[in-house]
């Protein structure tokens, strides 16, 4: 599908990617620090939270995508699965770090990417409180925020060392993901948690190293792996495979420190 894209259909989809952040950012402002309830999705044990917030701003894309791309694909973390049959699927993630959004912190995002069978061809990372935009795919890489418009670039090679890690939760995934995670993190000079997105916005603007998840969904990863890919960085799993399907995220600013912390994640 992507070898045929042509310069008004890229430009189409950059614009409908546009609208969706558009129609998400003022749904996650409307409630966001206002004391929100949010209800456990998770059954049997844990916390996994769901808010109106989450639910509205999904609706919105949809509705846009109903009205400007009926023919496209849709997966939302919301409201799961609708076909499509242009081969284009729009990948949502109304409020990707719920758990940050309902504690107040700004390091949610709206996630939105568009992706054929190889994978996202183009995303967006959304943080509406701060008003910042990441996008990355069909030749941009770019941010727009409070300073302006600004190119992204990832960071450039530097031993594991010296780098910066960021994750979202310190007891990622299962005991054995937990222990490959923490062999990386003892080899680097600084590791952050409780970024969501935002940490790999942060990467595609070369501000840190790596970011290490584990037990990810296709919606979680679609815009991050157009952002950062697009800034010069990698994103795949932690075998170095393609990573869109979800699971396990390793995102690098270069291929050095990838190589680095993929032998150290295999053990």
């Amino acid at each position: 599908m992507r070898d045929t894209i042509g310069p008004d259909l890229r430009d189409a989809l950059i614009r409908t990617a546009h609208a969706l952040a558009d129609a998400a950012r003022p749904e996650t402002l409307r409630h966001f620090r206002t004391g929100l309830s949010a209800e456990n999705k998770r059954l049997g044990g844990g916390f996994d939270p769901v808010t109106e917030a989450d639910r509205a701003a999904e609706r919105a894309m949809r509705a846009v995508l109903a009205r400007e791309r009926p023919e496209d694909g849709i997966l939302g973390e919301e409201y799961g699965s609708t076909a499509g049959a242009s081969g284009l699927t729009w990948v949502l993630d109304p409020i990707d770090g719920t758990r940050g959004y309902i504690s107040g912190t700004p390091t949610w995002g709206v996630l939105v990417a568009v992706a054929d069978a190889g994978g996202p061809l183009f995303g967006i990372i959304d943080q509406p409180y701060i008003g910042e935009r990441f996008e990355g795919g069909f030749g941009r890489a770019r941010l727009d925020g409070p300073q302006g418009r600004a190119a992204l670039r990832t960071g450039g090679p530097r031993p594991l060392a010296e780098a910066t890690v960021l994750t979202t939760f310190p007891e990622i995934g299962t005991e054995a993901e937990r222990a490959a995670f923490r062999r990386v993190a003892e080899g680097a000079r600084l590791v952050r948690y409780g970024m969501d997105c935002y940490a790999y916005a942060l990467l595609a603007a070369g501000q840190v190293d790596l970011v290490i998840e584990a037990g990810l969904q296709p919606y979680d990863v679609g815009a991050p792996i157009a952002v950062v890919t697009a800034a010069g960085g990698l994103a795949t799993g932690w075998d170095g495979a393609p990573a869109h399907g979800g699971g396990r995220m390793l995102a690098a600013a270069n291929a050095a420190v990838h190589a680095e912390a993929m032998a150290l994640l295999a053990g």
